[in-house]
């Protein structure tokens, strides 16, 4: 039987690698693993598009198919599975089709303020391919700021 996917999302500094670290490290399965979507940038040798620049559409919607197709796998080997990524909505075409098979797929959005946000990731070390610039930063916090239909009622 598969285990639960639970997506941890939001924008650079909203808090994504704590608390899915924190959730694999308790997570009450016998097997647990964390998947830090940006990992997987670092897989493109060549042809690597900025990621919220014009022509990285293929690109992101390739890397987020990839991170989706390895959390599917883990899971159906039994592992609860934690992603942490800056997955919006309109990326989530991927984990819905997983979700239709049955797999257990929850999407959870953390969201700080764009002040606690902004300061946050100004704070890291920066990447050189995810520069943490504070436009790029409230941008990204931006995508979060209206989820839709994936706005949670509670």
């Amino acid at each position: 039987m598969s285990a639960r996917i639970v997506i941890i999302s939001g924008a650079a500094g909203s808090g994504k690698t704590t608390i899915s670290k924190i959730l694999a490290q308790n997570s009450t399965y016998d097997c647990a693993v964390r998947i830090q979507a940006d990992d997987f940038y670092d897989f493109i040798y060549k042809g690597y598009v900025t990621r919220w620049l014009p022509g990285s559409r293929n690109q992101n919607e390739t890397m987020i198919e990839s991170v989706a197709a390895s959390a599917k796998r883990f899971s159906q080997g039994g592992y609860e599975v934690f992603v942490d990524g800056v997955i919006t909505p309109n990326f989530l075409t991927s984990w819905i089709k997983i979700a239709e098979e049955g797999i257990d797929v929850r999407y959870i959005v953390l969201r700080p303020s764009e002040q606690i946000t902004v300061t946050r990731a100004s704070e890291r070390e920066q990447n050189i391919y995810y520069p943490l610039e504070s436009e790029v930063v409230r941008k990204v916090w931006n995508f979060f700021s209206e989820l839709g239909k994936y706005e949670s009622t509670l």
